[in-house]
């Protein structure tokens, strides 16, 4: 069980119940409001940590809640919309929600989300007593341990293959720079590159599966369409 606190702002009763229910189950503590307005309301009165925000609501909509909330708050906003277009997801992200879901969706993914947001939130926002020197390495939230060859996301232990640490560690030893295919599998696997291999890619793929939020949108392995992979710095 935890003790975060989630504020649901949605004129959907029946969305907000089902949320309610799955969101209890996983030992959050709830807050729901009905309108932007009764939403800030609650967001000057109680310790909220993730909003979930629906954009079409009468009188004070998503957007300009949202907008609202961002001069007070950094935590992280999620919004819902009934619309898929991409200029309302543009927009609410603009504007600084931290992600974007279309109804209607899957309860799960929407906890799945939540708990990433979360993860990140609170390990950027938590002092650490970063050690320093050759031995560790400090990228995004991503530290690799050189020594016993550890890898932890946002303070999570994540348990590697020695190929897929070998993998990131050559990344992350270079951030910025682009690896292809063919100098990955060379310099790990020590052996000769032929074209038909496509063992980086799926071990690139198993890597995202388990560092990145969302491996089809990863922050830490990026693709350079046509030349490789690569780890950007901190940004």
């Amino acid at each position: 069980m935890n003790n975060y606190n989630i504020l649901i702002i949605d004129d959907d009763v029946a969305i907000i119940e089902l949320m309610e229910i799955y969101l209890s189950n996983e030992g959050y503590n709830i807050y729901t409001a009905l309108n932007g307005t009764d939403g800030l309301k609650i967001l000057q009165e109680q310790a909220i940590h993730l909003v979930v925000l629906d954009i079409m609501m009468p009188g004070i909509d998503g957007l300009e809640t949202c907008q609202k909330i961002r001069q007070h708050h950094t935590i992280p906003i999620i919004m819902l919309s009934s619309k898929s277009e991409d200029m309302d997801k543009i927009l609410g992200l603009g504007i600084g929600a931290d992600d974007y879901m279309v109804k209607p969706f899957n309860p799960m993914e929407l906890i799945a989300r939540i708990k990433s947001q979360l993860r990140r939130y609170i390990y950027f926002n938590t002092p650490h007593q970063k050690e320093h020197g050759d031995n560790l390495i400090h990228i995004k939230g991503l530290v690799l341990n050189k020594n016993n060859h550890g890898v932890t996301v946002y303070d999570e232990a994540i348990n590697l293959t020695p190929t897929e640490y070998k993998i990131l560690l050559l990344l992350a030893s270079h951030p910025g720079t682009v690896f292809s295919a063919e100098a990955i599998f060379e310099k790990v696997w020590q052996e000769k590159y032929y074209e038909s291999n496509n063992t980086v890619m799926v071990h690139i793929w198993r890597l995202r599966e388990k560092i990145e939020d969302n491996p089809k949108e990863p922050k830490f392995i990026e693709t350079v369409w046509g030349v490789g992979y690569k780890i950007e710095n901190e940004r």
